[in-house]
């Protein structure tokens, strides 16, 4: 399935109101991780109150140890502080990687945002090394952004 048939699926999802905002979540991490191959590990990572540091929301894929993350550590918290999407080819090639499995190869991360302030992002692992495109990109940046109309 590509980026374009996921859309409404999306969009969907976000518009169920029948289910809870972490339901709904959850429910986009599953659509990413089942209908993308190279998405191994989808989860969101939200702003920790008024705390430096991001904590782990939603996901699907292996467990992970790294529920709070520092602002500044590794891509996520590295995307906390930028408010950039954050593309990672080869993640042993990058200095302040978080190393949250060996298989993990590559890493994307896309800030989410609401009224100009990032509060969090989502982030996806792959087993493929340099797997994500522009197309890539521009999906999670539309994921995003109807992630943010769930949450404003």
């Amino acid at each position: 399935m590509n980026f374009e048939q996921l859309k409404p699926q999306v969009k969907s999802i976000v518009s169920n109101v029948e289910k809870t905002i972490d339901e709904r979540l959850l429910s986009i991490c599953e659509l990413l991780e089942n209908h993308i191959e190279y998405y191994n590990w989808v989860g969101f990572y939200f702003k920790n109150g008024d705390k430096e540091e991001l904590k782990l929301g939603p996901y699907v894929g292996a467990p992970t140890d790294h529920t709070i993350i520092p602002f500044g550590k590794g891509i996520c918290g590295q995307v906390a502080v930028s408010n950039e999407n954050f593309v990672v080819p080869d993640v042993a090639a990058q200095e302040n990687y978080i190393t949250c499995s060996i298989t993990v190869k590559s890493e994307i991360v896309i800030p989410i945002f609401i009224n100009g302030k990032n509060i969090g992002q989502i982030d996806i692992d792959s087993h493929v090394a340099d797997p994500f495109t522009e197309a890539d990109e521009r999906f999670l940046e539309f994921v995003c952004t109807e992630v943010a109309k769930l949450l404003s």
